[in-house]
């Protein structure tokens, strides 16, 4: 089985978390997520962040600490899911290319919203960590 990194960033600003609606197509399509993406090999995870987000939304991010990880298997692939607290300092009107839309929701919000599957674990590492 092949085995890759993918990563998903967490922004968050005002206590609001950044969420994004993948377009409908695709495993994950019409899902929301923490934007991120794969891992290309060579890469850290921390430029598959900058890089995933400059490409998405056109946003210059920094990486700050890994929040949660976990493996979950897609296709024949195992992937190993990286999630890190990201920041950036400005936020002008973002492009949607893979995305039909972006909210910045609170954290009791994050449960009403259908996320991707793997990204469903982060939102309740989410949680958890809150109720610590």
């Amino acid at each position: 089985m092949q085995e890759r990194i993918t990563t998903a960033g967490v922004l968050m600003q005002k206590g609001r978390y950044f969420i994004a609606k993948r377009e409908d197509k695709g495993s994950i399509g019409g899902l929301w997520e923490f934007p991120g993406g794969k891992n290309r090999y060579g890469e850290t995870e921390q430029e598959t962040l900058k890089r995933e987000f400059g490409e998405e939304l056109s946003l210059a991010i920094e990486v700050g600490e890994l929040l949660h990880s976990h493996d979950f298997e897609n296709k024949e692939t195992l992937y190993h899911l990286k999630a890190y607290q990201v920041f950036a300092k400005e936020f002008e009107r973002l492009p949607l290319l893979v995305h039909t839309e972006y909210r910045w929701v609170s954290l009791s919000e994050l449960s009403a919203y259908p996320f991707a599957p793997s990204d469903q674990e982060i939102v309740k590492t989410l949680l958890r960590k809150a109720d610590q």
